[in-house]
């Protein structure tokens, strides 16, 4: 028997659970349907159609056929479209919020504030849609113009993952509308809710058939290597872990796609003895436990000098052992589910490898028997180097606390990870912040801030957490094409007139 109440019944009635391709909602071409699950039950929230190959290329070629007639759309009306959704999302916030919570299981409070979060890149690319410029210059010979323009990249092929359901697709919907690229967005299977819903707000702010097109599926297995064979696509772009983006760059590689990928993390969170301890932990929480952990920006690892190592993991975990954990849509609720069994069992695992290995579990460090897929907030102390968590990403509620002894030690064991998407670092001598943040190989740094995740901001990583930027003034670039055209204008030879006036 559902234990959903009315309210969690309606906003879920409210989602068109089809295929949106080409303007239309219609079932999987075998009408097969797949069941989203609520992780803090287990239970079924509904079923939604499971597309196979064929809806996948139908996707593609409404995309294909949408390209010409969109890319040539007036940018002001693209802008105005995107400023129309963003206005859409905000007054739905209530019941977006609550969608996203019951299939993702993060609290209502989080919810919102990804909902807030992901309608500011529809407001910023609203602006950015009127601001795609080229140039002209005289080149250095004077026989020639130099004309350059920005055009778009052509159908995309999205690929989001399940912890930030809708923002990671306004994230690449926003520059993708501004530039003129129609799209194929294929949202997790875990939280395809939100997309859907998305894909509803953005037809009725105006959005033409055929520029987005959204196809969920059980197996990207199955629908996603024919779209990426297809000659058609032009760009993929797409935010998950490292070892399923090398497999979709081997496999865009065969046409040379234009790829942008953003990838998984290792965040070190750096403390230096001349840090407010208080501000530190402030910044560890939001760092930390923002989406229960389960995000490519969370800290993964505390590097704090030795000196208030202690300190620092004794007030985390008092604040972390404090936390509420429960249902998301439970009021005061801090601290909701991971996403399924698969995800509870690998942070189990690795806190299990440290402590075995010699941590000490401030606080936390189980399992919440029960339904739903809980596990307690941790805090590790005095965590040794040998530790699978050090160099793996935990994607949960747990907080591994190692100490060092020096500035060139901190930094190298920042470092010392095939990832760079993110670092956080606290302390209170600027010279030293210098120093540290360019001593850094990552792509983004919250210096004495635990949040760096901005819609203005150009967020992406380094190393094997990918490359390409999305948000800020970088985003748009990913989605346009720059054109030269070489224009012969011969200089006259010059006439002076060396008569006196």
């Amino acid at each position: 028997m559902s234990t959903q109440t009315s309210e969690e019944q309606r906003v879920i009635d409210d989602v068109n659970k089809q295929l949106f391709i080409g303007g239309e909602w219609r079932d999987a071409t075998e009408g097969g349907t797949l069941a989203v699950e609520d992780p803090s039950t287990g239970e079924s929230l509904c079923e939604v159609a499971d597309a196979q190959p064929d809806d996948a290329l139908a996707a593609l070629e409404a995309a294909g056929e949408a390209q010409a007639d969109w890319a040539k759309y007036p940018p002001r009306q693209r802008g105005e479209i995107l400023r129309s959704a963003f206005e859409i999302i905000m007054d739905r916030m209530d019941d977006l919020a609550l969608l996203m919570t019951l299939e993702m299981g993060k609290p209502i409070a989080d919810s919102q504030a990804e909902i807030t979060y992901a309608s500011e890149f529809f407001r910023w690319y609203s602006e950015q849609a009127v601001r795609i410029d080229g140039s002209y210059s005289v080149s250095p010979d004077g026989n020639q113009r130099i004309l350059t323009m920005k055009q778009p990249v052509g159908p995309c092929l999205m690929i989001t993952p399940w912890n930030f359901p809708m923002a990671m697709g306004t994230r690449k919907i926003g520059p993708a509308v501004a530039a003129g690229c129609t799209m194929v967005m294929k949202p997790a299977k875990q939280t395809p809710l939100s997309m859907l819903a998305l894909a509803q707000i953005l037809e009725e702010a105006g959005l033409p058939a055929g520029v987005l097109n959204v196809v969920v599926s059980s197996s990207s297995s199955d629908v996603i290597p024919p779209i990426i064979s297809d000659p058609r696509l032009r760009k993929l772009t797409f935010t998950g872990s490292t070892p399923i983006g090398r497999q979709l760059m081997e496999q865009a590689s065969e046409r040379l796609l234009r790829v942008s990928m953003e990838l998984g993390g290792n965040a070190p969170f750096l403390i230096f003895e001349d840090a407010d301890i208080d501000d530190a932990v402030a910044g560890a929480m939001v760092a930390k436990m923002r989406n229960v952990g389960e995000a490519c920006t969370a800290a993964n690892r505390f590097h704090v000098a030795g000196s208030v190592a202690d300190e620092f993991a004794e007030k985390l975990a008092e604040q972390m052992g404090s936390m509420k954990v429960a249902r998301g849509t439970e009021e005061g609720a801090e601290v909701g589910p991971l996403i399924d069994e698969d995800q509870r069992s690998k942070v189990s695992e690795l806190v299990d490898d440290a402590l075995d290995k010699g941590a000490t579990a401030l606080v936390g460090a189980e399992k919440i028997d029960g339904h739903g897929y809980f596990y307690r907030p941790t805090v590790l102390n005095d965590v040794p180097k040998e530790a699978d968590l050090r160099y793996e990403e935990i994607f949960g509620p747990v907080a591994p606390v190692f100490s060092f002894g020096s500035e060139e030690e901190a930094i190298a064991a920042a470092n010392d990870t095939e990832y760079g998407l993110v670092a956080y670092v606290y302390t209170s001598n600027l010279s030293r912040a210098l120093r540290v943040v360019e001593g850094l190989e990552v792509g983004m740094v919250g210096l004495n801030q635990g949040m760096v995740s901005n819609a203005a901001a150009p967020f992406g990583g380094v190393k094997q957490s990918g490359f390409g930027r999305e948000g800020g003034y970088e985003g748009i670039e990913e989605y346009l094409e720059t054109k030269y055209v070489a224009i012969n204008l011969p200089a006259e030879a010059p006439r002076f007139d060396v008569g006196i006036q």
